[in-house]
């Protein structure tokens, strides 16, 4: 089939987690990484990527479809983002696209493949995914630990009006469909809640989201209270890494409905700066 790309699209960098816990975002923290400034969260990066499946499936990729994103290098605090990529295929079955972020300083810094599936999505078993109180006092985050758990802490967050101008502001998405009647809730923020159930059930030193996979369960809406379910579903180690692969579904509204599933990876231990 002939390429047909989708809408490009250009945005200035922000570090909206300078203050946070992790200090990996840090800019004197992340050099002693080797790093050459504090990062930009992953999950903010994967809210610029996003904006051209918006732009050009609209509400049908918040309800049903499905990303693959990938964090291959940093991106700091400033610096100009250029998403851009195109639909690679079309069929009875979905549409797929790929599409790429870069920086004049890094180049590639993610790659993500997303779906508009044509049927419903296959749905999650909910009774597979507990709710479970958050730790009142988190543990370190250790492989013993994380291999032992049966479930998370559930972290719950009200994503109403002011929640969402708030996330929207730091994101710097403006797209219509995030506003007024029947807003619908930022798909990043699925992930920002990922990033939660790890960052509030342990304590890490600094930590970082390598990548994600998401499906969309029909999506929520500005007002509704998400809840976000978690599990671990592998651990493993590279290049002195620890990592960790998390299994969350989201879910929202008193009677509990899915809303998101996600795949959530994170490097949870660095090797110390001097053993780089």
């Amino acid at each position: 089939m002939t390429t047909e790309p989708l809408p490009e699209y250009r945005v200035k960098a922000r570090n909206t987690s300078e203050a946070s816990e992790n200090k990996i975002h840090d800019d004197v923290v992340a050099r002693q990484y080797g790093f050459r400034g504090g990062l930009v969260p992953g999950v903010t990066v994967y809210a610029y990527m996003t904006r051209p499946l918006v732009e050009a499936f609209g509400a049908a990729w918040l309800e049903r479809g499905t990303a693959t994103v990938r964090f291959v290098r940093p991106v700091l605090d400033g610096e100009e983002v250029t998403v851009s990529g195109s639909v690679t295929g079309r069929d009875a079955k979905a549409v797929t696209a790929a599409l790429t972020a870069t920086t004049a300083a890094g180049g590639e810094c993610a790659t993500l493949t997303a779906t508009l599936p044509a049927g419903t999505p296959v749905p999650v078993n909910l009774a597979l995914y507990a709710a479970a109180p958050l730790p009142a006092e988190r543990p370190a985050a250790t492989r013993e630990h994380l291999g032992g758990l049966a479930a998370f802490g559930t972290p719950v967050e009200t994503y109403d009006e002011a929640r969402a101008a708030e996330y929207l502001q730091g994101v710097s998405d403006a797209h219509p469909l995030y506003r007024g009647a029947g807003a619908r809730a930022h798909p990043a923020f699925f992930l920002h809640q990922a990033n939660r159930v790890l960052s509030q059930n342990v304590r890490m030193g600094p930590w970082i989201h390598a990548g994600s996979v998401v499906r969309h369960l029909g999506g929520a809406r500005v007002g509704e209270t998400l809840a976000a379910r978690g599990r671990v579903r592998s651990l493993f180690e590279k290049k002195g890494r620890e990592f960790v692969e998390l299994d969350v579904v989201i879910v929202a509204g008193d009677r509990p409905r899915p809303v998101a599933h996600v795949l959530h990876t994170a490097i949870y231990r660095l090797p110390a700066p001097d053993a780089r």
